[in-house]
């Protein structure tokens, strides 16, 4: 099977390829079979398998919650892994107690992999494993692979000066924002072909937030480069871990994951150190949260004001090098964001679209059916993220999960955005048009900057054509010496989109607000501007843009036809002012002070500024025999002394009420 691609054959670098159908359709319940067609995008050696949950307590005895085992204690589940040579079985998610309940709730526990020989058939395994009334569902695990890998068009004087420097109102003292015609566009760069306001509308929201470090974007994606000037401010830090460790020090079940982990390598070192890395995991954060105001680089919709601290990158790493990412580490990484508190999953990738050109591309789903039905784990750990993340006394209760639209020019978004719970981004270039590349039309649900190198051909020379036209933002150093550069895709307007939102929920913060995702969600349609989108184009001329070859130069003059896009390009531009302003005014509920869950033995810290006004706060626990508490700079640890609840209160400029349980030592109802 060949490959798919996602990307537009000029320069997007990490938008990922498609992967056929996990398995044939089959009905809800009972065992499956997969797919009898062999691909090259099927992991040799592996199956994802779906146990029944009447052997849930059998996989619990033999010892599987905790480790990788040979049997499973499902006695003709066992008769068949003796004949696999080398045959083991894991969880495919391993045991956070903190979360565990939600696991078992959502049969997350049940999934597994079952490794062999390569030697074996794939097919073969899956056929005996598919046939045991004691397994629900079997998969392939399927690689997906970054389709093109192309670099990055780096920052430097030569592309610089290719362009007239924009002369707006910077805000900020970083050096290369007026260059950020994405974050704000006078229309004075190139006034052909950059039309003022055409970015994501974030000057007017910088004056009432510019982020919080509470609110956590989790970018599912290549490597974020932690130690970056612009970046390593803006990471989140897992404060019970230790950097390069390989113990498990947290207990969430991944060893050393101080900044996010590593899952195409199994490891809490984020590498963006490989010469087949893009970059395109740290030109992502960068879009989010680089940090504002500090004389270096770029800045970022929700990065800070160079005093207060911005929102925080938790980077989930699923692409390394040549390292392709496989069903299995996106899965993981998607709970993982879920259960380490990110709200918001960031995901530059998807499948092809099922409208694409199948002469070009090889098309996938075409319905939320079609892939639900193909790809049950995918689809559970999506729906964990969006119930499970949040919190329902925090800022926000439940996640919101953003995709790329897809890059194929169809009229379709590719899934998993397309359906009808996440958000998925197309992307216009610096005049309201349409990317030359961009998917439109169904499952899009709203528009960001995006880039569009070939529509801006014209300003600057071969070396660097059309980089003007695309995303400046971070990248490693190992991609581009200045450590900045060019990006362009549905790929690149996906972190504006993903950027906006996390700075219209650092507001909510601050307003001690508290929304379901859903909510937010309707407020970000609903406050994007629809009218700059349509009604600047010009439909009765078709948009023109070239096509470079190297050593032939310009050629293929192409052009696409703009009333096709009418309407078709969500409901409008992404409006960061717009989305603050709705939260401003919204209804909703303040948040409150959580009631507090600890094992006896064990403690649990909680930030009581993110629930209260103030910057004082006493705490004081009705019975001490059970729970103690302290406040310990802007934190109170509470202590569980014995199996019990007891009242207990808050205090800061307002006093609140909450309970505190304490459960038996190391009790998660028996699941470990």
């Amino acid at each position: 099977m060949k490959m798919n691609r996602i990307l537009n054959t000029i320069m997007i670098a990490a938008v990922f390829a498609g992967i056929v159908s996990c398995n044939v359709a089959a009905p809800e319940t009972g065992n499956t079979l997969p797919s009898p067609e062999m691909t090259d995008d099927v992991l040799p050696g592996e199956l994802l398998v779906r146990f029944d949950a009447s052997v849930e307590g059998l996989l619990r005895e033999a010892g599987l919650t905790k480790a990788a085992s040979t049997k499973s204690g499902v006695q003709s589940v066992d008769e068949v892994l003796a004949l696999l040579e080398g045959c083991t079985l894991e969880r495919v998610f391993p045991v956070d107690k903190r979360t565990e309940e939600k696991a078992v709730l959502n049969g997350l526990n049940l999934w597994y992999v079952v490794r062999f020989s390569e030697d074996l058939s794939v097919e073969d395994v899956a056929s005996r494993l598919s046939a045991l009334g004691e397994v629900n569902r079997v998969e392939y695990n399927r690689t997906i692979r970054k389709a093109y890998s192309k670099p990055a068009i780096a920052l430097s004087s030569k592309n610089l000066a290719a362009f007239t420097k924009a002369a707006n109102d910077a805000v900020w003292n970083d050096p290369e924002l007026p260059y950020q015609w994405h974050l704000v566009n006078d229309g004075n760069l190139k006034p052909e072909k950059f039309t003022a306001g055409s970015d994501v509308n974030v000057r007017g929201a910088w004056k009432k937030c510019t982020g919080d470090p509470s609110i956590i974007v989790a970018v599912v994606d290549e490597g974020v480069d932690v130690f970056h000037e612009d970046l390593q401010a803006s990471m989140w830090v897992n404060e019970d871990e230790i950097w390069r460790s390989h113990e498990d020090n947290d207990g969430n079940g991944y060893a050393g994951d101080v900044y996010g982990y590593n899952f195409a390598r199994n490891s809490g070192v984020i590498a963006t150190d490989s010469k087949y890395d893009t970059g395109h995991g740290s030109h992502v954060a960068g879009v989010i949260a680089a940090q504002n105001n500090n004389g270096k680089g770029i800045s970022s919709i929700a990065g800070g004001d160079g005093v207060n601290p911005g929102v925080k990158i938790m980077s989930c790493q699923i692409f390394s090098g040549q390292y392709a990412a496989s069903v299995l580490d996106e899965v993981r990484a998607i709970k993982y964001a879920a259960d380490n508190g990110a709200v918001i999953l960031q995901c530059s990738w998807g499948y092809t679209s099922g409208a694409s050109n199948p002469y070009e591309w090889t098309p996938q789903y075409s319905t939320d059916e079609q892939w639900k039905y193909d790809c049950p784990l995918e689809v559970a750990a999506l729906d964990y993220f969006i119930h499970y993340a949040g919190s329902p006394d925090g800022v926000i209760e439940g996640g919101i999960a953003i995709f790329a639209g897809g890059n194929e020019d169809a009229p379709a978004a590719g899934y998993p955005g397309a359906y009808k719970d996440f958000v998925s981004v197309a992307a216009p270039a610096g005049d309201f048009t349409p990317a030359i590349y961009s998917n439109y039309g169904t499952g899009i649900n709203i528009s960001a900057p995006g880039g569009d190198q070939d529509y801006y051909w014209d300003y600057d020379d071969r070396g660097t054509r059309g980089a003007i036209g695309c995303v400046l933002s971070t990248l490693p150093k190992t991609v581009s010496e200045s450590g900045y550069g060019y990006m362009e895709g549905t790929s690149m307007a996906c972190p504006h989109v993903s950027g906006v939102v996390a700075l219209g929920l650092s507001y909510a913060a601050k307003l001690k607000k508290h929304f379901k995702a859903e909510e937010v969600i309707e407020m970000l349609y609903e406050s994007a501007r629809l009218r700059p989108v349509d009604s600047t184009w010009d439909y009765d001329s078709p948009k023109v843009y070239y096509k470079y070859v190297a050593d032939l130069g310009l050629t293929h003059k192409s052009s696409i036809d703009l009333t096709e896009y009418r309407g078709q390009m969500g409901t409008g531009m992404v409006n960061a002012e717009g989305l603050l302003n709705l939260i401003e005014g919204a209804d909703a509920p303040k948040m409150v002070f959580p009631n507090v869950t600890v094992s006896a033995g064990s403690t649990a810290t909680y930030c009581p500024s993110l629930y209260l006004d103030g910057s004082n706060f006493t705490v004081t626990v009705e019975d001490g025999s059970i729970a103690s508490a302290s406040v310990s700079g802007n934190k109170i640890i509470f202590i569980g002394l014995k199996a019990g609840q007891t009242k207990a209160s808050v205090s800061g400029l307002q006093t609140q009420q909450f309970v505190i349980t304490v459960k038996p030592s190391d009790s998660i109802n028996g699941w470990l």
